[in-house]
């Protein structure tokens, strides 16, 4: 069957280009991989034959080779596909490689990226464990086939049947993405818990550290786990912000009112003093009317890599010096519109 396979990898359903068979490239075990191949998106496939009964450790075994095989590099690959030609191969394998992605050069693909590696799995028939356990890894976004192969005489000769059984053919495409999608979800869950642990910590380090009036207006705030948090003018709607971004710290006034023309006229009437407002403050401002918006902002931000702790004493003192600055400039003006 491996040599079926070698000699015509069509069998399996897609266009493969056989890289190596009996693959044992790897240190500290002598353990070998039946055929690796490569698919016409780059992707390495690992194919591991049974004669006949799959058995129980398959799967386990088809992982562990993809987890070595994820390893090897483009230049890797590429010196196995040439051993794997021989001396014959006149030093075309990087040409053959190349027309077989259909490419002009191997640099203008990926190969082999990050996790890619799929695995292709053949027997005469699969034990209950196995197919449970495959679409199980499906579900959780690996992508692994199990092929049923089954032989026949006829007249003399032998033919073979290949049925793709996991996933099964008409649902592989939804499968394997909705299995995708699990898996980015997950990992946007485990990003955003990381996301609520640094904002929390870093406005619990943030309030503990102001001075002067933005140590007043934000005596009473707790750390949230928003991107934003916000203290009170006095005046409804009308918030001094803190913003926590990933590549930037930001000090805002947010005339945010639910009455869209109350909000306008504020945001006006500042906008009549603007050239006294920075002159006051120390730099220019962003001016955001948004007309098409309910609110509007004004605000000043400092480029700096916020995920990265150190950092953080630097954009404290900036956010604390910046905060008391708006304040110290814009409370007047404020109060002086009668809101």
């Amino acid at each position: 069957m491996q040599k079926w396979i070698l000699d015509h990898p069509e069998m399996l359903g897609e266009e493969l280009l056989i890289l190596q068979e009996e693959f044992d490239g790897w240190d500290e075990t002598r353990e070998r991989l039946d055929v690796l191949a490569l698919d016409k998106n780059g992707r390495l496939v690992i194919i591991e034959n049974k004669l006949d009964d799959s058995g129980k450790d398959v799967v386990w075994q088809a992982q562990k080779y993809a987890a070595y095989c994820s390893s090897l590099t483009r230049q890797d690959i590429l010196k196995l596909y040439r051993d794997y030609l021989g001396p014959e191969n006149n030093g075309n394998a990087e040409e053959t490689m190349a027309a077989f992605l259909e490419v002009e050069d191997l640099s203008d693909i990926e190969i082999s990226e990050g996790s890619s590696q799929r695995i292709i799995l053949t027997a005469a028939k699969f034990r209950k464990e196995v197919t449970a356990t495959c679409l199980w890894l499906i579900d959780h976004g690996i992508d692994i086939q199990c092929k049923r192969i089954t032989p026949f005489s006829y007249d003399g000769r032998v033919l073979l049947n290949v049925e793709q059984v996991i996933p099964p053919k008409e649902a592989a495409e939804f499968m394997v993405r909705v299995g995708r999608k699990k898996v980015e979800e997950q990992r946007e869950r485990k990003e955003n818990v990381e996301r609520h642990r640094r904002r929390l910590k870093f406005w619990g380090q943030l309030l503990q550290t102001l001075t002067g009036k933005a140590a007043e207006l934000y005596a009473n705030r707790s750390p949230g786990r928003d991107h934003w948090l916000s203290g009170s003018t006095g005046h409804s709607g009308v918030n001094h912000n803190f913003h926590f971004l990933k590549d930037r710290i930001r000090y805002e006034l947010y005339i945010g009112n639910s009455d869209h023309d109350y909000n306008k006229r504020i945001f006006d009437g500042l906008f009549q003093h603007k050239e006294k407002l920075e002159a006051a403050f120390g730099n220019e401002l962003d001016w955001r009317r948004l007309d098409d918006k309910k609110s509007s902002r004004i605000f000043a931000e400092k480029l700096i890599e916020t995920y990265d702790e150190e950092n953080w004493p630097e954009a404290f003192e900036w956010l604390n010096a910046t905060t008391n600055k708006g304040i110290e400039i814009f409370q007047p003006e404020l109060d002086r519109l009668k809101l």
